[in-house]
């Protein structure tokens, strides 16, 4: 930092440098009033796609190199002025060069704002109190992180979850997660997760770091300021060669997408056995990132498009979890169907509720989706999930929600499951990298729902009804998971069966 200058921008994206997956690009700056270095402004964002052997790097190699362009922390910017040599290399690393120039312009002017907001405190303030004032305020959020800590009972708590297959073995793959809490501390051991798979889903320090640390934060403080006083009370242990702390050359594509999910879930397992009355069933624990290529040969159109077909998230204490929510791993969004198709040559057939993928609880989960796009072209989707092998957990004896399954539809009416479990039971591995499809096919994924809080046979049975009424759970599973008996004809309840069935489960 001796060396740099104002306008200097370093940027960086490789996973064993402090990045995430190639994808993420972090671009940092340094904010300096009247020659004093003050802070460091930081952009970082997602890029479509940065080369490799599959649209946005989903190669699902055994090695790094496989999934695109990893860039060293270089000095990308100078006065604010671009090298025009490293630009030169971007561009000609990418499938999407037409995107690269207006992600850069994105990245510098956050940049510029966060330099004018900090400078301009201080020429009003003085840099000596601002100055302070980080350093107050950081200790402020580790006041206000540290007494919520400590009001969760100090014990030792373990949990659990799975990745279903890292695209080689077809074993699933272990995060292991023992939370212990002493006075206002918290200790986050992930000793006993497996080892570093061959596969792409592995996670560098970095993101296993974010992952546990947003985590905890849903539960301890969410309302405190961001900064660095959130961790000053959280010591984590990421065993070095496990797949949550990689070593090169290990590829890591789907390390935010998929493992991150799953150490939510197994964090959030961990608190339920500490706060069983605030913490919620885990969300559908997948983000269902894709990536397609879309190639219209006659008009010569050649693009990419991505997407995240959302799940639902898990029952809370309170009431039944959300709906078709993005994942807590990030502000990731859906694409607006109109965008899509403005774009690109497909049309978005359904993006509707998928009955009965909820987990069964007290309070319920939230539903999934049923998301359908159809090709009015050729293309390759490559796709990173999970959730097919057993849906999101529930917790305090709430249920577990539906499996996800990814499904390719033909125009003549027959349909092969890609990913996932087919109807006679034969699993796929749900991580694709090039499965083509033609003008006129159907891409079909149905995302999961979020586990269930509480046991299912203390619902309120006209809450039940009223799911059954809106389509939400069928009549089938309101008998098998809620034990209410629901009359087809009438849709009304049978009192004497439900009284019945529901003395049973209890």
């Amino acid at each position: 930092k001796e060396t740099l200058k104002p306008g200097d921008i370093v940027a960086l994206n490789d996973p064993y440098q402090g990045g995430t997956h190639i994808n993420d690009i972090t671009f940092v700056m340094p904010i300096f009033h009247e020659t004093v270095l003050v802070g460091f402004a930081v952009s970082r964002g997602h890029w479509m796609d940065l080369g490799g052997g599959a649209a946005g790097g989903m190669s699902f190699s055994t090695h790094i190199a496989a999934e695109g362009l990893r860039l060293p922390p270089i000095k990308l910017y100078e006065n604010y002025v671009i090298n025009e040599d490293f630009l030169a290399i971007i561009m000609n690393n990418t499938r999407t060069p037409f995107y690269i120039k207006g992600d850069l312009q994105a990245h510098l002017g956050a940049l510029k704002a966060a330099e004018a907001e900090v400078t301009r405190a201080a020429d009003r303030y003085g840099r000596d109190l601002v100055q302070l004032a980080m350093k107050e305020l950081i200790a402020y959020t580790e006041r206000i992180v540290r007494k919520s800590i400590e009001i969760i009972p100090d014990g030792v708590y373990y949990a659990e979850d799975f990745a279903d297959t890292d695209g080689f073995s077809p074993d699933p793959v272990k995060v292991a997660v023992q939370l212990t809490v002493k006075g206002s501390n918290i200790h986050v051991d992930f000793n006993g997760s497996d080892p570093t798979c061959k596969g792409s889903i592995n996670s560098p320090y970095a993101n296993t770091a974010s992952a546990a640390l947003y985590s905890l934060q849903f539960f301890l403080a969410p309302h405190a300021p961001s900064n660095a006083g959130m961790f000053a009370p959280i010591k984590l242990i990421i065993p070095e060669g496990t797949w949550l702390n990689p070593v090169w050359p290990a590829p890591t594509i789907g390390c935010t997408t998929l493992a991150s999910s799953k150490i939510t879930s197994a964090i959030w397992q961990a608190l339920a056995k500490a706060i069983p009355e605030r913490v919620t069933g885990s969300t559908c624990s997948e983000c269902n990132w894709f990536v397609s290529t879309a190639v219209d040969r006659a008009k010569g159109i050649a693009g990419v498009f991505s997407d995240l077909p959302a799940g639902g998230w898990g029952g809370t204490p309170f009431n039944d979890g959300m709906n078709v929510t993005m994942d807590p791993l990030g502000n990731c969004m859906n694409m607006a169907a109109e965008t899509a198709e403005l774009f690109f040559p497909i049309e978005y057939e359904s993006f509707d509720l998928r009955q009965d993928s909820a987990g069964p609880g007290k309070f319920r989960g939230g539903l999934g989706a049923v998301f359908k796009v159809r090709y009015l072209c050729e293309g390759e989707l490559n796709m990173e999930t999970s959730r097919t092998r057993q849906g999101s957990p529930g917790v305090n004896g709430g249920g577990f929600s539906a499996v996800q399954r990814s499904s390719h539809l033909y125009p003549d009416g027959s349909r092969q499951v890609i990913g996932g479990l087919s109807p006679n039971g034969d699993w796929t591995s749900p991580l694709l990298s090039g499965h083509a499809f033609n003008y006129d096919e159907q891409f079909l994924f149905e995302s999961t729902g979020g586990g269930g809080w509480g046991r299912p046979s203390e619902r309120p049975i006209d809450k039940v009804l009223d799911d059954v009424l809106d389509e939400y759970i069928s009549i089938d599973a309101a008998r098998r998971d809620y034990g209410v008996v629901i009359d087809p004809a009438t849709m009304t309840v049978n009192e004497a069966e439900t009284a019945r069935l529901r003395k049973l489960q209890t």
